[in-house]
């Protein structure tokens, strides 16, 4: 159901949101913006870090444990965005799920385009594997182009033939970078922070000509079978639902456990504002029971 917080969300986004058309640094600028005006969590202690060479942020909630890792892939079209910007989300997220977060800084493009933030990824999850944490309690989490970005982790450590997370969560992921969707223009017009141009030009910025439908790009064409549990949220008003849609489709199909929830009226990475809309603290709450349920079955 619509109500008066969601509208004024909105509202918001529309007048004031970063277009993905604009050159990177523009972008990064207002993104960068649109973050800080996000509370600081309480009862949380960030820390500067690295993984495997790569800058992160640890996002420890009080009353989490050791008992698993969630590394965080923040969203931003591969063009913007940084943990400490992003680090409300993955806190509230490992406070869910009882267990401290990493929110990882891989590089952007167009400065480090298609691969590089994929190996940083593939780095980070070795050095977590490297300090003793077993693998079935690492669990991966991104939204957005962090979505996609944790979809192609999770092919290219089983093609790799290294031990697979323990599940992993997509927010509004963005698996298919070759514009082919129909919501990409079925919900141009509800969808109020994205553009199918302004995603064009991302992905014109990250792929520098390589092919969008290679498999650690676009997973949604990838070989789908033999990856961890699934969870994907996705709102009815975003061009990227049939991406999301598509993915848990063509997963489930290749024989993945895929949990797939598609929240009416909710727009992109909603779960973000979850310090003012309900629904974003629902979902998370979702989520956190997801990652309990993976950790509790893990050896």
């Amino acid at each position: 159901m619509a109500n008066a917080i969601l509208d004024q969300l909105i509202a918001g986004m529309r007048a004031g949101g970063p277009d993905f058309s604009d050159p990177p640094l523009e972008v990064r600028a207002t993104f960068a913006a649109l973050l800080d005006t996000m509370p600081e969590p309480d009862g949380v202690v960030f820390t500067e870090t690295t993984l495997g060479g790569v800058p992160a942020l640890e996002c420890r909630a009080d009353g989490t444990s050791d008992d698993g890792v969630l590394l965080y892939l923040h969203g931003g079209g591969y063009v913007a965005g940084s943990a400490r910007g992003y680090r409300g989300l993955p806190a509230a997220l490992g406070r869910a799920a009882g267990i401290r977060a990493i929110a990882l800084d891989y590089r952007l493009a167009p400065e480090a385009p298609f691969p590089a933030p994929v190996d940083d990824v593939l780095a980070a999850y070795d050095a977590l594997i490297d300090q003793g944490v077993p693998a079935a309690r690492i669990l991966l989490a991104g939204d957005s182009a962090g979505g996609g970005l944790t979809m192609a982790t999770l092919i290219a450590l089983r093609d790799a033939g290294k031990p697979a997370p323990g599940g992993a969560l997509l927010l509004s992921p963005w698996v298919d970078l070759t514009g082919q969707s129909a919501s990409w223009q079925s919900k141009a017009d509800a969808d109020p922070s994205l553009t199918p141009a302004g995603l064009a030009a991302a992905a014109g910025h990250y792929l520098q000509g390589q092919d969008a439908r290679a498999p650690l790009a676009s997973p949604l064409f990838a070989d789908l079978s033999d990856l961890p549990p699934l969870m994907i949220q996705v709102g009815s008003s975003e061009i990227l639902l049939d991406d999301a849609t598509g993915l848990a489709a063509r997963a489930g199909a290749a024989g993945t456990s895929v949990r797939l929830e598609v929240w009416p009226q909710m727009i992109h990475v909603w779960q973000a504002f979850s310090f003012m809309l309900p629904e974003g603290q629902q979902a998370i709450d979702a989520a956190g029971q997801f990652f309990r349920d993976r950790l509790a079955g893990a050896q």
